[in-house]
């Protein structure tokens, strides 16, 4: 991968050079053996490691900056979601872990990411704790024993959970914790948080910089398979959607669950790993995880029955509980974690309204406008002060982790799905017959039967209607789905609250679309003329 910058990467053996204990490439059974005599966790029933973060148990998006230099200074989305902060105290954060780690026994460990090869970046991760560690092995590639002894730094990563910093707001900071990426110094320091996601979504923030900027790599926040003529598909959608359960097929290879780029002939995982929820899991809904959490798996932040049996129903501790294992730990997987460009994208949405089809086939105009809107909803009883649906916006599916504008990634996209001739889909995995609380949530199984006729090219001289609202094109018939559940007006027994409820929404799209279109800049890829023309994309 080309460098960034003019700033030599951080040879991370010289900052360490005089450390009297650092432990480096220790194997996962080692990890978990010196996490056991640290008292920092302990094992289930079935050998598990399982630990708590700590006071974190998710990440903190408000404490995540970004170092604003003659790099990122006229490139990066600034604003809420992408904040900056200046060198200054990038470099006194710095200085204090560094020397929080020296007084320490810590953990080194040689990684790298992106399965194709050709746009390989080498990471070396320092960890003040074992299970931070172990986590980097599970979640990225790992190195064979002579690309280790000829290592080459890309980019650091410090981790050290226990560092707290005096007077946050002095130096630059909201809180005591913190995730910096600086880019000209090619490291990433994250301070005052356990929850280990952080260190994988730091470098996924890294990749989907640098991969669009020099590479022209789309980087993208989705699953991906393979089936057994080669073809790939692609699964976007945010959380709740079923993006882990509808890329989990018996039938087809997991190229990878959560993060990954596309070149000119390839779809590649950016990870070695799976980062997967855990709350209410079974092997009946999710029979590839709950396989996956055997010994060498890291579970975060569980609780137990009394015979030490992890309790996936339990989330007094958090909601967010995770377990992150190596994908070889799944059975049916591409190796390497590698596939050709995709014939089929999905972008799947749970709409709580009811208003959605549940598959329509999009346009081009329309699958850069549903990439940008990154749509779907929260029902009531899964944050607190929600009663009713409420719309969910996250561009490209990603937002948090997306430090260029979104429309950079949107244009990538709608050249590659046109050049390459890719079908868009969108799934609707939400709700029929009526709002939530009315309506029923549609069933797996017809859902699965529409992703499986697409795939099998079941749906080439299939017949569409145009929605009168969403300009979506709908089918009017799929194998093994009923036809009534097609067209949603038709699953309502009201046809006035349905046309009321999906101007709503549709309403509520135009308004998240404004916005993005009022934060087109000099720095935007797609200008203001081409945005009028994806927002014909969008509803009526």
């Amino acid at each position: 991968m080309n460098t960034i910058g003019t700033k030599k990467p951080v040879d991370i053996e010289d900052f360490f050079q005089n450390h009297p204990n650092i432990l480096w490439d220790l194997k996962p059974e080692e990890l978990i053996r010196e996490s056991l005599d640290m008292k920092m966790g302990h094992l289930s029933n079935n050998n598990v490691l399982a630990i708590d973060t700590g006071k974190f148990t998710g990440r903190a998006p408000k404490d995540r900056f970004i170092v604003r230099d003659s790099i990122t200074k006229n490139t990066v989305d600034w604003g809420i979601i992408n904040q900056p902060i200046e060198n200054k105290f990038y470099l006194k954060l710095k200085e204090g872990i560094i020397d929080h780690l020296s007084k320490k026994t810590i953990f080194g460990r040689h990684s790298y990411a992106c399965a194709d090869l050709e746009y390989k970046l080498n990471i070396t991760l320092i960890t003040e704790y074992p299970w931070s560690s172990l986590f980097g092995y599970n979640m990225f590639l790992r190195p064979s024993l002579q690309e280790i002894n000829n290592f080459k730094t890309d980019w650091t990563i410090l981790c050290a959970p226990s560092f707290k910093i005096n007077e946050p707001k002095k130096n630059g900071l909201n809180k005591d914790n913190f995730s910096i990426i600086n880019f000209e110094d090619k490291t990433i320091i994250i301070g005052g948080t356990g929850y280990t996601g952080e260190i994988k979504k730091g470098v996924f923030s890294v990749l989907n910089y640098i991969l669009p900027t020099e590479n022209s790599v789309l980087p993208m926040h989705c699953s991906a398979n393979i089936g057994h003529t080669n073809d790939t598909s692609l699964f976007f959608g945010l959380s709740g959607t079923g993006k882990t359960t509808l890329s989990a097929d018996s039938s087809r290879k997991l190229i990878g669950d959560d993060e990954h780029g596309w070149a000119k002939n390839s779809i590649f995982n950016f990870e070695g790993g799976c980062y997967a929820k855990c709350i209410n899991l079974s092997a009946e809904t999710e029979p590839d995880i709950f396989a996956a959490i055997k010994p060498g798996a890291l579970l975060e932040n569980i609780c137990f029955k009394e015979n030490n049996e992890i309790d996936f129903k339990d989330s007094s501790k958090t909601q967010n509980t995770r377990v992150s294992y190596p994908i070889f730990h799944i059975k049916n997987i591409a190796e390497p974690s590698v596939g050709k460009s995709p014939k089929n994208i999905f972008f799947l949405t749970a709409d709580a309204f009811g208003v959605l089809p549940p598959i329509s086939k999009l346009t081009n105009n329309q699958a850069m406008y549903h990439f940008i809107s990154g749509y779907t909803s929260k029902v009531a009883g899964t944050e607190e002060g929600i009663i009713e649906p409420e719309a969910t916006f996250s561009a490209c599916f990603g937002a948090p982790f997306m430090p260029l504008h979104p429309t950079k990634y949107a244009k990538m996209l709608g050249d590659k799905i046109k050049t390459e001739k890719v079908n868009v889909w969108l799934i609707n995995t939400g709700w029929s017959g009526g709002s939530y609380g009315v309506g029923e949530r549609i069933r797996l199984k017809y859902t699965r039967a529409m992703i499986t006729a697409v795939m099998e090219q079941k749906l080439t001289n299939s017949k569409y209607i145009q929605h009168s609202i969403f300009g979506l094109h709908m089918l009017t018939e799929c194998p093994n789905v009923p036809d009534e559940i097609l067209n949603p007006i038709n699953t309502w027994e009201n046809k006035d609250n349905y046309n009321k409820t999906a101007h709503k929404l549709a309403s509520l799209f135009h308004q998240n679309f404004n916005k993005i279109s009022k934060s087109i800049n000099e720095h935007s890829v797609i200008q203001k003329d081409n945005l009028d023309k994806i927002c014909l994309g969008g509803p009526n």
